[in-house]
């Protein structure tokens, strides 16, 4: 061990959305300053009993990566005490029964969360334990980027101009967990802790995830970056297409922190080129919607960022709206990607802009349903991200898409998946479409549909909307909204 006194005997480690035994802030200052250090997770009733769909993949994801930090942990000589409750109770009465002197944790950035977080603390202050947080997931946090004046930006270009000027080594150096790790705490099964509880024993079911291509936990992550790796020098050309292989597939990973974004932003750094840098702007984008969520709290109560659109008065159609959940829409690269949520709980990125722009601006359809919808399906949910991205869509967030301007899905598909590789993937009965086809199947003569044997409107839906109708209407929306007085 290093020369630092322990200010603490005994310390416990929150762990949430930090599943990691590396480069971890919380876990390296209770290590640092203390002689003894338990480590917790808990399954926590509070988020658990919102799943209506108890095949959810996130929470297997969690679980399988609980298991690993739970079996790395004790390897080093600790434990991973792994519990099923109210988080807001469960930690403080786990704090008096081990006897700790202080509870560390990384910050969360959700309102619920802070305010679980405020009553925590309130309960171990009345015990007299010293509750300590850290930031941890993001690399630039709350005040950290600001503008000349003192101002946070809502918009993304000037922000990430300021944060790249402000990096250096300190924001990127890693957490040096392994200085301390003899002070690691093993429990004792006596005490109650002992295996992990099942998956079922929390109320879930196994999901696909096994057979998807997205290992979980810390060894997840690291085949993930290594594979990322040897292609980051093409993302910028190859993240557009979803037919090919061409973004990281570690978002859920920073998501549940499996991964250390310090480690990934260090990384794209000392590559350097064009890929690498564009890599590194999506990384920024994280931190951006983090702050934006910080200074403008009233989103996460489903407000819009821009007040003048706050009222739209969408139609709201729900037949619409069960057609694009179900990836029925007649528009092929809409449907795929909804396809590929409802089957996967990813969506590519391109992918996610096309179904929401769809959603608002071709059905005129309120985004929050949408932005619910990605919510339940999205394995790497993350609110700031996911909110960021539909009010971006719905020309109603900070730096948005404007309002006029409305992707059109057959010209999106026909450039970013000219060859349909990605549509026959997931709407298999147009396979028989030649590539051009494959975009609008509803043009194909009746002679063509009965040749290859798929008829529009029995095979596969005809259009539910015209676009070129839709759009207009979206435009009117828009622009009598904005001409409103107050």
């Amino acid at each position: 061990m290093q020369n630092a006194t322990p200010q603490y005997t005994k310390s416990l480690v929150w762990f949430r959305r930090d599943l990691r035994d590396f480069d971890h802030a919380a876990l390296y200052h209770a290590l640092r300053h203390s002689a003894q250090v338990y480590c917790t997770f808990i399954f926590d009733t509070d988020i658990l009993d919102q799943l209506t769909d108890k095949h959810d993949r996130r929470v297997e994801f969690i679980w399988e990566s609980i298991k690993e930090l739970k079996s790395a942990l004790q390897q080093k000589g600790g434990d991973l005490i792994v519990l099923h409750g109210e988080a807001k109770n469960e930690i403080h009465q786990l704090a008096r029964l081990l006897q700790v002197e202080a509870v560390f944790t990384n910050h969360d950035y959700e309102p619920d969360a802070i305010a679980r977080d405020l009553h925590v603390a309130d309960q171990l202050k009345t015990d007299g334990i010293a509750f300590h947080h850290f930031k941890d997931q993001v690399i630039f946090e709350k005040d950290e980027i600001l503008s000349m004046t003192g101002k946070p930006y809502s918009v993304f270009t000037p922000y990430k101009n300021m944060w790249l000027k402000s990096i250096n080594d300190f924001y990127l150096k890693a957490y040096p967990v392994d200085a301390y790790i003899e002070n690691l705490a093993r429990t004792d099964n006596h005490q109650g802790f002992g295996n992990l509880m099942s998956l079922e024993s929390l109320g879930f079911e196994r999901t696909n995830l096994a057979e998807m291509r997205l290992p979980a936990g810390m060894s997840g992550s690291t085949l993930l970056f290594a594979d990322f790796t040897d292609r980051m020098q093409r993302y910028k050309e190859a993240r557009d297409f979803p037919g090919i292989k061409g973004v990281s597939y570690l978002s859920v990973h920073l998501r549940f922190g499996t991964a250390s974004i310090r480690h990934l932003a260090r990384a794209a750094m000392q590559t350097g080129g064009a890929g690498a840098e564009t890599w590194l702007s999506e990384l920024i984008w994280r931190d951006f919607y983090f702050q934006i969520l910080h200074h403008h709290p009233q989103i996460a109560a489903g407000k819009a960022f821009k007040a003048e659109f706050e009222s739209l008065q969408f139609p709201n159609n729900p037949d619409y709206f069960k057609a694009w959940c179900d990836g029925k829409t007649g528009y092929p690269l809409v449907d795929a990607a909804m396809r590929q949520l409802n089957s996967t709980g990813f969506m590519h990125n391109r992918l996610r802009m096309v179904a929401a722009s769809f959603l608002v601006k071709d059905l005129l359809i309120d985004w929050r349903w949408g932005e619910r919808y990605f919510a339940e399906k999205l394995i790497d949910f993350d609110f700031s991200a996911n909110n960021g991205g539909w009010q971006w869509a719905a020309s109603t967030g900070c730096d948005a898409q404007p309002w006029f301007r409305i992707f059109n899905p057959t010209t999106q598909s026909e450039r970013f998946d000219a060859n349909g590789r990605f549509i026959r993937k997931y709407v298999t009965e147009l396979s028989r479409c030649n590539d051009k086809e494959i975009h609008a199947p509803w043009l194909m003569t009746a002679e063509r549909q009965s040749s290859i044997n798929i008829i529009i409107g029995r095979n596969y839906p005809l259009p539910i909307a015209n676009h070129g109708i839709q759009r207009e209407l979206a435009l009117s929306l828009y622009k009598n909204q904005q001409h409103k007085p107050g």
